[in-house]
């Protein structure tokens, strides 16, 4: 029987770290080993490597390792291997089977092979404030589309889960993002200058709608201008799939992925912070 490994899971909310805390910060800090769904796509993996890059640049002196889920290596075993402690972070937008299952099962392996690892485990990067305002609609920007346009419909497109309570998550932020004004829209004036004409979530795999179905339910329901936002990390599989779907169903045009955002900079970091605060505790494998 495999013994459970240590971790803990920090609070959604991430707050200062206590005193003391802040020599762990920087060099002799924690090292940090984030953890990739991974892809058959080279492009997936040099994706995260560039954010985790861009995280060492803004931490400097943190180890930061990466280890991927599948599809190829390093493992989080492999990537554990040597450490006597460590916070291990998802690198995905939802909480659902991947890190609910998959990673305390990873982390069993890795505890099997060195019962004395101290392991912390951060929270999911999303949802988080920084990934529905700032860098979506920085990337919406950046394909042309000013944010909050009233005569632009949104498509914010997950990747979608058998698990209904992370597809709940998008149909959430979808809801709250066409409520309130976005960040960058120019001349907002309260009472609906500076909002989207309307949001809706679709996802790419496992639930419905597709991107396509809600694109041409949009066109149907009459919005003069359609954009699609990528809930994604990484190009790949789901983002090609999505772009040439949604485009072919009448979109005027699809965002990038989230990539190595500064904002996506910042909530690895956020997390990481927020997981030392925390005793290592035992949980079941």
């Amino acid at each position: 029987m495999i013994s459970a490994p240590v971790i803990s899971t920090p609070p959604t909310t991430a707050g200062r770290h206590p005193a003391g805390e802040g020599a762990r910060l920087g060099r002799g800090a924690v090292p940090l080993v984030a953890v990739a769904h991974g892809s058959r796509d080279p492009r997936a993996a040099a994706t995260v490597e560039a954010l985790l890059e861009r995280v060492r640049q803004a931490r400097p002196g943190l180890t930061v390792r990466s280890a991927y889920l599948d599809h190829g290596p390093p493992t989080l075993a492999q990537a554990l291997h040597g450490l006597r402690e460590a916070v291990v972070l998802p690198l995905l937008l939802t909480e659902a089977y991947h890190s609910r299952v998959d990673l305390p099962a990873a982390l069993a392996e890795a505890r099997a092979r060195d019962p004395l690892l101290r392991v912390r485990y951060g929270t999911t990067l999303g949802p988080h404030p920084l990934l529905l305002l700032p860098a979506l609609e920085r990337r919406l920007s950046e394909a042309g589309v000013r944010p909050g346009a009233p005569d632009t419909a949104l498509v914010l497109v997950s990747a979608g889960s058998s698990d209904a309570r992370a597809n709940a998550v998008i149909a959430d932020l979808a809801s709250a993002w066409a409520a309130r004004p976005s960040w960058a829209a120019p001349g907002f004036q309260q009472g609906g200058a500076g909002r989207w004409w309307q949001v809706v979530p679709a996802y790419a795999s496992a639930a419905g709608p597709t991107p396509a179905e809600a694109v041409a339910a949009l066109r149907a329901a009459g919005a003069p201008r359609v954009a699609v936002a990528p809930y994604l990390l990484a190009p790949g599989f789901f983002a090609d799939k999505v772009r040439r779907d949604t485009l072919a169903a009448g979109a005027d045009v699809v965002a990038d992925v989230l990539g190595p955002s500064p904002e996506l900079v910042e909530v690895v970091l956020e997390r990481y912070t927020s997981a030392l605060r925390h005793e290592p505790v035992r949980v079941p494998a």
